[in-house]
């Protein structure tokens, strides 16, 4: 028998659907949470930059990719490569750039797929005249770049990016102080993630948070780390609340 949080679309708690979309700021993850870049551009572009810049190979693959921050991602693949900080640090600005460069140069390798219910929830929220947001462990412009190729660029009107933090919880607590400069300093701020790295991120920063689970982690996974709200989707939240009526 499945466990109630294993039932298909259930929405942890219940009760919390109907005001899910009461928050004056939105800060939406962007990688598995409104949309997926199949083709391993951006993931290529790390080694390929470092190759270039120091003429070294690196593997990401003992580094954790989901929930993580390109700035980390990089780090961490250079100490699992046993290369010391100080060996590396110095080329960092360099790799940064080349990495942006190389995605750039590659987006027509990109296939971009919107998670379900995206514009429906967008639109949704923009109506309700929210203050939307990303706030993505992707560099700045390869961010942008994927929000642009997915047509969803309009929604936003500014981001929080890895490009300054390595550390989630310190780009999501730059993301909402953004956030609420522009909806103004009483405003709520909730975060959109499809990952436990998310989650507690919204939770170092006293944040509330709404898990879906379009990415890498199962519905059970998310709703173990406690959001406000689980979802197995943007869609069936919509649903669930009455939104989508309103959408129609």
């Amino acid at each position: 028998m499945k466990s109630p949080a294993s039932l298909e679309h259930h929405v942890i708690p219940a009760t919390a659907a109907p005001t899910w979309d009461t928050y004056d700021v939105y800060l939406f993850d962007i990688d598995g949470t409104l949309l997926r870049a199949m083709g391993g551009v951006h993931n290529d572009s790390f080694s390929d930059s470092v190759r270039e810049v120091m003429a070294r190979d690196l593997s990401l693959e003992r580094v954790v990719l989901h929930g993580n921050t390109d700035t980390r991602i990089l780090a961490q693949a250079f100490e699992h490569a046993g290369i010391e900080r100080a060996d590396w640090e110095p080329h960092r600005p360099r790799i940064l750039d080349r990495m942006c460069e190389i995605v750039e140069s590659r987006r027509d390798r990109m296939d971009i797929r919107l998670m379900p219910g995206i514009h429906a929830t967008l639109d949704h929220l923009r109506r309700k005249q929210k203050t939307l947001g990303v706030a993505t462990g992707n560099l700045e412009r390869i961010g942008w770049l994927k929000v642009e190729l997915a047509g969803l660029r309009d929604y936003f009107s500014f981001g929080g990016f890895s490009d300054r933090f390595e550390d989630r919880g310190s780009l999501i607590a730059a993301a909402a102080a953004r956030g609420r400069e522009i909806a103004g300093e009483s405003g709520t701020v909730c975060v959109v993630g499809d990952t436990p790295a998310d989650i507690a991120a919204a939770k170092v920063n006293g944040l509330p948070v709404i898990a879906v689970a379009t990415g890498a982690y199962s519905l059970d996974e998310l709703a173990g780390h406690q959001p406000d709200i689980a979802v197995t989707n943007l869609q069936v939240l919509l649903e669930r609340s009455g939104s989508s009526k309103q959408d129609a």
